[in-house]
């Protein structure tokens, strides 16, 4: 792409372009404008005031001629406005001065301003600078623009790609639960309780470090894999109506490592590490490990369980104690609360619970907001 700077005088550079000219002296106004008026739309201001009010307005000057000696504000306190102003900030100023001041044009250079003309002018010497300045603007919105298309463009990419790996998700996640007669809301509320722990225990000290609006985000889309390993389990074990033998119970706790096995596969297929894919084998994993070490399949303790099982843990029993199944009816609300309450220090992180107790009401707005029509479905009931 050709951006260099284009000094034929024979046609105005930046055609159309408009130039504000600004000095307290009629004389010197005159002479600027006869020389440029047959190559642009000239304005002009006999003040700084002026100046302002004009940079400010329709349409905006692509360039400013601006006297340097002017009465009650002079050119640099000008300059120090239109810089100050977000709306004029990038128009180009040519500082117009008599002044035979080098440290005046150290001055300005300092404050903003891209040149120098001297009076008396010499129309060539304007002519070529006016042009060079033009076409440098020119230049820098040509590239402003093409960055601001470039930044749309990765942007609704990057929108499209995360909303073609969200829906890859659920479609996985819903094969497990149509085998398990759950529904896609049960993948709804608890990535609704996932996200609304995580946004309470952000700020906890013992979370803080990890509860990044990243983390949050990612945590939250890969959620819905945490019981993909069903699609493992068999028929007459995943859709008994009623509770499990010994045997059958042991079968179906498989279903984590088979999850966690088949994402790791998974990881490995791809050449470099995805985040979501990570915490989503730690969901499938570990997510009915319990606080005290008696969950499954790893017996974890305490912190041993990564974080995200930790909240995936309580969203996941508590979805499935207000949830109609083939065999029980929802829970009330109350009712299920006091399990996690009592839960609190062996099931659950004792501060995740306290999350839970302390947003209550917005864990039981998210399960009525996604209620499907016949009630949630959840998991099999265990043996005991």
């Amino acid at each position: 792409m050709d951006r260099s700077i284009d000094l034929d005088l024979s046609r105005p550079a930046a055609a159309g372009a408009t130039l504000l000219i600004v000095d307290d002296q009629p004389e010197n106004l005159a002479v600027l404008a006869d020389l440029l008026a047959g190559r642009y739309p000239i304005r002009a201001a006999r003040s700084g005031v002026q100046a302002l009010r004009i940079s400010g307005s329709t349409p905006r000057p692509d360039l400013i001629l601006l006297d340097i000696m002017m009465p009650e504000m002079d050119g640099f306190e000008v300059l120090h406005r239109l810089r100050a102003n977000p709306a004029t900030r990038e128009i180009p100023v040519i500082f117009v001065t008599a002044l035979d001041d080098r440290q005046a044009e150290v001055q300005g250079l300092e404050a903003g301003a891209v040149d120098f003309i001297s009076k008396p002018f010499l129309p060539a010497v304007v002519l070529a600078r006016v042009a060079a300045q033009l076409e440098l603007k020119r230049a820098r919105d040509r590239l402003r623009d093409e960055n601001i298309w470039l930044e749309q463009e990765v942007n609704r990419r990057m929108e499209e790609n995360a909303l073609i790996q969200e829906v890859s998700i659920r479609a996985l996640a819903h094969l497990a639960e149509i085998r398990d007669l759950e529904t896609g809301n049960h993948l709804l509320r608890t990535q609704g309780y996932v996200r609304a722990l995580a946004g309470r225990l952000r700020h906890h000290p013992r979370f803080a470090g990890i509860l990044t609006d990243r983390y949050i985000e990612v945590l939250v889309r890969s959620a819905p894999l945490h019981d993909i390993g069903k699609v493992g389990i068999p028929d007459q074990i995943l859709l008994k109506p009623g509770r499990l033998t010994p045997a059958e119970w042991t079968i179906m706790k498989t279903h984590a490592a088979l999850g966690s096995d088949a994402i790791a596969w998974a990881e490995r297929s791809i050449p470099r590490r995805l985040e979501f894919l990570a915490l989503a084998r730690e969901i499938a994993r570990w997510h009915h490990e319990r606080w005290d070490g008696t969950g499954y399949p790893d017996g974890l303790s305490g912190e041993q369980i990564p974080a995200s099982a930790r909240l995936m843990a309580l969203a996941d029993v508590f979805d499935a104690l207000v949830s109609v199944r083939v065999y029980k009816d929802a829970m009330p609300y109350p009712q299920a609360r006091a399990i996690i309450d009592q839960g609190r220090g062996t099931h659950f992180d004792p501060d995740v619970a306290d999350a839970f107790t302390a947003g209550f009401e917005t864990f039981t707005a998210i399960a009525e907001r996604y209620r499907d029509a016949h009630g949630p479905v959840g998991e099999p009931v265990p043996a005991f």
